[in-house]
């Protein structure tokens, strides 16, 4: 799908490029997806929880650097990426997991009894940095999922409610308050719910993508006989590639997708279960968690029930920092399910 839109493009605006560049980078960050994958389930889940405090480091160093003028690289307003060896590099996309691991790993290193109030506004102060960061570059859909993925965190490391809870449902409330009443967040809304009022604007995707998923119909117009890609839908390959596969393999296709999506998911939830340790039950955890809730939201945006957040499909849209680290998270869930059959044999 990443060969097919981003050559539709190539040749629709007769660019010079070889039509096959986005296939072979996408190859070669998958290469490098399966060196860190190999890499991370050779050396445990429990490494990355021993080590979370240094890359949390690292990565909020990194995440930095984006936003230095001359070392970061800008495109179309946001500073997310860095230049290494002729690659782009997003920090963020790691940091997903980065930030649960080193929760994880820090709250597990205190007894129940001695994990107060003061001690999680410690953790949570420490993981706010790197998430300001991001919302800097702005990065809000990033940022927004750590948060969700992270409220997730507490509900299942079972940390009292008044910690958290209350807290989150008064910020909520007063920036809810305070964003209705800013033109532009009821701009945003309006377009949401009616992409026909600003074709030429911020509805043009949204209401392209509809047509692109409607047109597809039931089975499809087949493998590469998409309309849509040329230039309707401009940069389809990255948030919107589920619009244009619907287009070209109808209602089927995107079934098919999201069965495989809801098995994923279902397959992560009976690992991280089995797990007899609460750090590989939670990181587990927080892995499926983070590629489902992606999913939901990419698929959510294509087809309009959600407004755009500008995040991608994981394992299936264009974007080399995403696809390494989503394939080193599926890494952690094999070792966390590598130490359950371990942990079973030893038993017996």
């Amino acid at each position: 799908m990443i060969f097919s839109t981003t050559s539709a493009e190539i040749l629709d605006h007769e660019l010079d490029k070889n039509t096959h560049q986005a296939l072979f980078k996408q190859f070669s960050y998958a290469i490098g997806g399966l060196a860190l994958s190999w890499v991370v389930l050779k050396c445990s889940y429990r490494n990355l929880l021993a080590y979370s405090t240094p890359l949390l480091i690292i990565f909020s160093v990194l995440l930095l650097m984006t936003l230095i003028p001359g070392i970061g690289r800008e495109v179309n307003g946001s500073k997310r990426w860095l230049n290494l060896a002729g690659f782009s590099f997003q920090p963020s996309e790691f940091v997903k997991y980065v930030i649960p691991a080193y929760f994880i790993h820090q709250f597990l290193n205190y007894d129940e009894k001695e994990f107060d109030f003061h001690s999680f506004i410690k953790l949570v102060a420490v993981v706010s940095i790197p998430m300001l960061l991001i919302l800097l570059e702005p990065n809000n859909g990033t940022t927004a999922v750590i948060a969700v993925t992270l409220t997730a965190l507490f509900l299942l490391a079972r940390i009292h409610f008044r910690y958290w809870a209350w807290p989150l449902l008064g910020f909520v409330l007063v920036v809810g308050t305070f964003a209705s009443q800013l033109p532009y967040v009821s701009a945003r809304l309006n377009v949401y719910l009616h992409p026909e009022l600003d074709l030429k604007g911020k509805g043009h995707q949204p209401y392209q993508a509809k047509i692109a998923a409607g047109s597809g119909q039931l089975w499809g117009k087949g493998p590469g006989n998409s309309l849509q890609k040329l230039s309707y839908l401009p940069e389809a390959q990255n948030d919107y590639i589920a619009a244009i596969y619907a287009e070209e393999f109808g209602f089927f296709g995107i079934f098919c997708l999201m069965t495989l999506y809801v098995t994923m998911a279902a397959t992560g939830v009976y690992i991280a279960y089995q797990c007899p340790e609460k750090g590989g039950f939670l990181l587990a955890s927080c892995a499926i968690f983070l590629i489902s809730f992606q999913a939901f939201l990419n698929l959510g945006v294509v087809s309009g029930l959600l407004p755009s957040t500008g995040l991608n499909l994981p394992l299936f849209s264009q974007g080399g920092s995403s696809l390494m680290a989503n394939m080193m998270g599926l890494a952690l869930l094999f070792s966390v399910s590598k130490e359950n059959e371990t942990m079973v044999a030893d038993y017996a």
